[in-house]
């Protein structure tokens, strides 16, 4: 099992396929085996690094940093693997590890998708009261009620039920993760990194309201927002093709394909155009 050493803690990764960098960061009740849906599809045509916050998963944190010290491992993470640029996709609290990354070492982040997740980020007029209303109408629901649809739960009873086992092997959970994202980063300065940016909501996300997010998004200039149908807190998981095509879609408008053509989830579902 690949682990790298850092900081008293061991962090697990995983590599998959072969081209550019594409660095999945999963949220706090996710680790590497969550993008299970994602990982087969990227792979295809892009380098797929996976891995666990410490205290997540497979890693640990004795010193018990916490998002102390994410920013710091992402970077030890690509060093380590040699990637001087990376396109960074981050769920929920991995939005806040890199978001935090892109603000410090802009120059090695070729996009950023923030997916289900304002974390790491200075909130902006617009949203301030919804994200307060959304913090107040979640803090007592269980896990699985926050981050996955209401819809999702009733239709697809045994993916839920894996989303959970997934999340049963983690040391660390929202009650009890330590540190913070900080500094946090403006929109602005976000902007101002010039890093190309997609923002991806689920419909009913009780976490971060769809508004909520696009509020943000629109203090990016020329980022991108997509709102997925259907989709709670975790659109990766409730509708992995939709959000694998969304994400592989703007890796193409955005000039980063991968070695090898087309890599979309649904590609055979396409019929090329005859005259």
């Amino acid at each position: 099992m690949p682990f790298i050493s850092r900081a008293e803690a061991q962090l697990y990764y995983e590599v998959h396929g072969e081209g550019p960098a594409v660095v999945l960061a999963h949220g706090v009740g996710g680790n590497h085996a969550t993008w299970f849906q994602q990982v087969g599809v990227f792979a295809r045509s892009y380098r797929v690094v996976t891995f666990d916050h410490r205290g997540f998963g497979n890693s640990t944190d004795s010193q018990g940093l916490g998002r102390d010290a994410f920013v710091d491992d992402l970077c030890a993470l690509l060093d380590h693997l040699q990637l001087e640029r990376a396109a960074l996709i981050g769920q929920s609290m991995g939005g806040g590890t890199c978001v935090g990354f892109a603000n410090r070492r802009p120059e090695r982040v070729t996009a950023l998708v923030l997916a289900d997740t304002l974390h790491g980020l200075t909130e902006v007029d617009a949203n301030g009261h919804l994200m307060a209303q959304a913090r107040a109408a979640t803090d007592g629901l269980s896990q699985l009620d926050r981050v996955l649809g209401q819809d999702f739960r009733t239709r697809e009873p045994t993916l839920s039920l894996l989303y959970a086992q997934l999340a049963s092997f983690n040391a660390t959970d929202r009650r009890n993760l330590r540190g913070a994202f900080a500094p946090l980063v403006s929109p602005q300065m976000l902007a101002s990194a010039r890093i190309p940016a997609l923002f991806i909501a689920g419909q009913h996300d009780l976490l971060f309201p769809p508004a909520a997010i696009q509020a943000v998004q629109r203090e990016v200039p020329g980022s991108f927002y997509v709102e997925v149908s259907g989709a709670g807190h975790s659109a990766y998981f409730e509708r992995p093709t939709e959000f694998n095509d969304t994400v592989l879609s703007f890796f193409q408008a955005i000039r980063y394909p991968g070695i090898r053509r087309p890599a979309h989830s649904n590609t055979a579902g396409y019929t090329p155009a005859t005259e």
